[in-house]
């Protein structure tokens, strides 16, 4: 079982920055694959970001070159620098874990076992 918790989220204007944290319960954390998913109101959750545990990183074509997606394995974090945000940004992000893959994908909801309570992030224009 890992618990996850989410921080960092709040109300920004447009251009501004942010930087999410994710704080995972698990000694065994550095194996995990670790994402980051967004909810905005009345819209399905979609995927931001993922880091596998040896580094490799993937991101929705929506944020690339705007978020950044890392981890710290000694400090079982992940973290998940936001810059240059839009409005279209404004959501609740969503920390997940997930240690074996279900041939879903990295960039699927379903690859991952274990959810945060998520962070809103709101992007004023």
């Amino acid at each position: 079982q890992v618990t996850l918790v989410e921080s960092g989220g709040g109300l920004v204007q447009a251009g501004g920055s942010l930087r999410l944290s994710c704080a995972a319960s698990r000694r065994t954390f550095s194996r995990y694959f670790m994402g980051w998913f967004r909810q905005a109101p009345g819209k399905e959750r979609e995927f931001v970001a993922a880091i596998r545990s040896g580094g490799s990183t993937y991101y929705a074509d929506s944020v690339k070159g705007r978020l950044t997606i890392s981890r710290d394995n000694a400090q079982n974090m992940v973290y998940l620098q936001m810059n240059s945000l839009k409005a279209e940004d404004t959501a609740v992000y969503y920390c997940a874990a997930g240690l074996q893959s279900g041939g879903y994908g990295i960039y699927d909801e379903m690859e991952y076992d274990y959810w945060g309570q998520g962070t809103q992030v709101t992007v004023s224009s």
